[in-house]
């Protein structure tokens, strides 16, 4: 069959993402099928896709939804309307079958099925789409399918894919060239699942809790192929990249044994690490540490059920800025715990935190399928049949949301490194403007002092 496979995502704060789910996808299927990938961020938007399907006449398209909204307290924006528009478009000029997948769509399955009208969903893992595929081939009952989905037919998520992930990228699939212009940013993982409880998570969900782990030759292969492409800047995907120590050092010593040249960075929890732990990464090319950080106050670090306590963060912090990294602390406030006497212990401690940028997220976005959910339902915030398609968040019974902008706002006039949320437009377009002026990578190191 022919399949067109389209990334939905068009949002760029602070910068375009590269749909690497869309990579893995292809390489399950493309071996049997067609495969062409459409990205809504090409040159030509709509009108190109268009062209895609009067040209391709896909028998299947998978829509791949990653986000559901911003997740800016400050400036909430769902994304639900440039989707239903999106699927009206697909529906107009083609007629083939529409599957809804991605991180969103697992998230909220039920209100995409009924707001876009597709014929199928996967849920979790994209590479079920081979087993949908297969069974509509073969004229079989796709609802017999785990993970899958259909009109008035939902359940429960499916287990974690466990018949491996190999990812199919090529260089002259004409959406790589939008991001190789735009800071150079293209994505790797070296392990999928997350194992860890935090209340307001959805990375259980979309890739189960078991780590499955991409063999260091395997990162390193297609590392080198990104390179030869022309990546200026790898970013790995993973929900936490040192959740795994062992594994990350045979990572990272892959890299700089095979010569890997191209700079990266991931999220890293800020815990305990091994002697010289990063000292050994930017050895292997490491630039960018991402804590995430959420809190220095023990109580709500406990009630946000996180593995590590404030000092350990200090010193994680320092480890990284003593191997000469870049570093990053993303803070999540509001959530359940938060008062202004907590609230205060982060923004003294966050000063602590020389060298390094610090983002301020200030309200904590409920999802389904997590604690915070049920915590909220508990506490009459939502009802359990709440769809949240659009940005709900939680309340702190302790202090008010505005206060706690504010007091972010007000502790952080006049320092560049304190940023609240992602730093919405005015950031996007600086970093758009360094990107065509030749730069790459995140970029937030520029607003450390």
């Amino acid at each position: 069959m022919k399949v067109l496979l389209v990334s939905a995502n068009t949002h760029k704060e602070p910068y375009p993402v590269y749909p690497l789910g869309l990579d893995y996808v292809a390489g399950s299927i493309c071996e049997a099928h067609e495969v062409r990938i459409a990205d809504m961020n090409e040159p030509g938007g709509v009108e190109s896709l268009v062209g895609k399907i009067r040209e391709f006449s896909p028998d299947v398209i998978g829509l791949s939804l990653r986000n559901i909204d911003n997740t800016d307290v400050e400036n909430p924006m769902g994304f639900m309307g440039p989707y239903r528009e999106l699927t009206r478009i697909i529906r107009g000029h083609s007629d083939g079958l529409l599957v809804l997948g991605g991180s969103a769509f697992t998230i909220h399955p039920g209100p995409f099925m009924n707001e876009l009208k597709a014929d199928y969903g996967i849920l979790g893992e994209g590479e079920r789409l081979s087993l949908l595929l297969d069974a509509i081939q073969n004229r079989e009952d796709a609802a017999e399918i785990p993970g899958v989905v259909l009109p008035g037919l939902l359940k429960p998520l499916p287990g974690a894919w466990e018949n491996g992930f190999p990812r199919d990228f090529r260089k002259e699939r004409f959406h790589v060239e939008f991001y190789l212009k735009r800071g150079g940013m293209l994505n790797l993982q070296t392990k999928r699942g997350c194992g860890y409880s935090c209340i307001y998570c959805t990375y259980p969900s979309i890739e189960g809790r078991t780590r499955r782990f991409v063999s260091p030759e395997s990162v390193v292969e297609t590392a080198l192929r990104l390179q030869a492409a022309g990546a200026r800047y790898f970013f790995i995907t993973d929900s936490v990249f040192n959740s795994d120590f062992e594994h990350n050092i045979a990572v990272a010593e892959a890299f700089r044994k095979a010569g890997v040249s191209v700079p990266w960075g991931g999220y890293f929890m800020p815990i305990d690490a091994p002697p010289d732990y990063f000292r050994l990464m930017a050895e292997a090319g490491l630039t960018h540490v991402e804590f995430g950080t959420e809190s220095l106050c023990d109580t709500v670090l406990a009630s946000y059920r996180k593995p590590f306590k404030a000092n350990e963060v200090f010193s994680a912090h320092q480890g990284a800025v003593d191997a000469g990294l870049h570093v990053a602390h993303f803070f999540l406030l509001g959530g359940p715990g938060e008062s202004g006497s907590t609230l205060d212990e982060t923004l003294k401690g966050a000063e602590r935190l020389t060298n390094s940028a610090l983002f301020f997220f200030c309200g904590m976005r409920i999802y389904p399928n997590t604690k915070l959910f049920d915590l909220a339902v508990e506490e009459g915030q939502i009802s359990e049949t709440a769809d949240l398609l659009e940005p709900v968040f939680y309340r702190p019974p302790h202090i008010d949301p505005g206060e706690i902008l504010r007091r972010v706002k007000s502790r952080g006039k006049g320092r560049i490194n304190w940023v609240t949320g992602t730093g919405g437009r005015r950031i996007a377009n600086t970093m758009e403007r360094m990107y065509q002026r030749g730069h790459s990578g995140p970029l937030w190191e520029h607003l450390i002092r």
